[in-house]
């Protein structure tokens, strides 16, 4: 079986290009593991199964488990307002609690798209303070806390500071005391500093347009949404903690697997930063993550006691196709056969019929400030096109919706407003999908 395994991997990476750490767990122990491909290419330095990467949101599982930790410590409840522990979050007129935070039910915008959209690149430095100045700068929430499921990094952000608050403690201290050391992972830690030097470091990369391939640099220092470094080898230990509960124990690790559920009653599929799924047939459990180049996977298969770890460190990788490639191999006699539907329907098309009648783009043109980015934008006419202009940012070419309506790339929808003599006083705005209804004002024409 080790000789499929290497042969899926081998198939997607080549041995001088970056890779990816892969561990396969079964009954509590590492049945396979190893590495492929480069994790630093400056040097050729190979991946192993002991080269630490940059997990992305599998990191968040750890946050929730810290919490559920605290809480059944009884120094906190699951449905405190959040406000109790963080003054800083604005008075919504809604309460939050620590358990929408957890499910992705809080109706807070996510903080990368803010920072995104207020001009940030992915190799700033980004701190916890910035996403908490950024935090309080809001004014709305994309929707009624409870009413939605919208994945939002802000609220496990939001969760290590009420970790650090409540234990007195920083969550990197926290997590190392409580969950790295007594389960032995020795290769593990949040990384809240930038500038530490990680030995045995894999490095990320990706193709550009030109299929060059780039490194491509995270300086977070920020944790709790991302920002854990670890290995396969520490993964699996972890893995094996689901099952033995010995950190934690059966109350905690039994918390994490409690699904959300919204305020009609709908049970979502998102536990304490746990996936609950089904892979043909049978249940799993875990997370993916990507950042930068980096691309990970986390899955368990709790009736099977097997599991699946792959860190990657190639942005066009694609971790949980590897994985379940892999599980079909190991779980053939246990998976549902695979159905193949023919779709005989022929595919109907329509016109498109262009009715953008002739607008005059003068009355948009100017700039436009949000208080809660504490930004400018600014609406210029380039290329037969209303364009918006950012001073960091790339300019993104607007397309007509309707009257004062448009959209474009990261933008699903901007309308403007106009005051009570049909003067254009600003717009609203829509990210890419985790933003809703962000307000700038009209301060200047071009």
């Amino acid at each position: 079986m080790t000789e499929l395994v290497d042969k899926i991997l081998m198939k997607e990476i080549k041995a001088d290009s970056p890779g990816a750490a892969v561990a396969i767990v079964k009954d509590r122990s590492i049945i396979y593991k190893n590495g492929y491909g480069l994790a630093c290419m400056d040097y050729d330095i190979p991946i192993t199964p002991s080269t630490i990467f940059h997990v992305a949101s599998v990191s968040k599982q750890f946050t929730a488990f810290s919490v559920a930790m605290i809480a059944d410590q009884g120094k906190i409840s699951l449905d405190d307002d959040i406000r109790k522990y963080l003054h800083e979050v604005p008075d919504f007129g809604k309460t939050i609690t620590i358990r929408h935070l957890i499910h992705h039910t809080s109706g807070l915008r996510d903080q990368w798209e803010l920072l995104m959209l207020a001009g940030w690149l992915i190799d700033d430095v980004i701190t916890q303070e910035h996403i908490l100045k950024l935090v309080s700068n809001q004014r709305e929430l994309n929707f009624t806390p409870g009413d939605k499921y919208l994945y939002c990094n802000t609220g496990y952000t939001l969760l290590t500071e009420i970790v650090s608050r409540v234990s007195g403690k920083s969550f990197v201290d926290y997590t190392s005391e409580n969950i790295f050391k007594p389960l032995c992972m020795n290769n593990t830690h949040f990384h809240d500093d930038y500038e530490m030097i990680v030995k045995n470091m894999a490095y990320s990369y990706y193709y550009d347009n030109n299929g060059i391939l780039k490194k491509s640099i995270l300086t977070f220092a920020n944790v709790g949404a991302t920002s854990l470094f670890t290995t396969v080898e520490d993964l699996a230990k972890w893995m094996d903690n689901y099952d033995k509960k010995s950190v934690g124990g059966e109350s905690v690790i039994n918390q994490m697997m409690q699904k959300g559920k919204l305020n009609n009653g709908e049970e979502i599929n998102y536990a304490f930063a746990l996936k609950i799924a089904e892979y043909r047939g049978l249940k799993t459990f875990g997370h993916d993550g990507m950042d930068a180049g980096y691309r990970t996977c986390f899955v368990c298969f709790p009736e099977q006691k097997f599991g699946i770890i792959i860190l990657c460190n190639l942005g066009s990788l694609n971790p949980y196709n590897l994985a379940m490639q892999i599980a079909d191999i190991y779980l053939a006699d246990q998976l549902t056969p695979i159905e193949i539907k023919n779709n005989t329907e022929a595919q109907k098309t329509e016109e498109v019929k262009s009715d953008e009648p002739i607008i005059d783009f003068n009355e948009y043109l100017g700039d436009y400030y949000s208080d809660e980015l504490g930004t400018v934008y600014t609406m210029i006419f380039k290329d037969n096109h209303l364009t918006i202009r950012h001073r960091r940012l790339s300019d993104k070419k607007l397309d007509y919706v309707e009257k004062d309506v448009f959209k474009g790339n990261s933008i699903t929808k901007l309308a403007f407003t106009r005051d009570d003599k049909q003067k254009i006083n600003g717009f609203k705005l829509n990210g890419s999908g985790r933003v809703f209804g962000l307000q700038f004002q009209k301060i200047g024409n071009v």
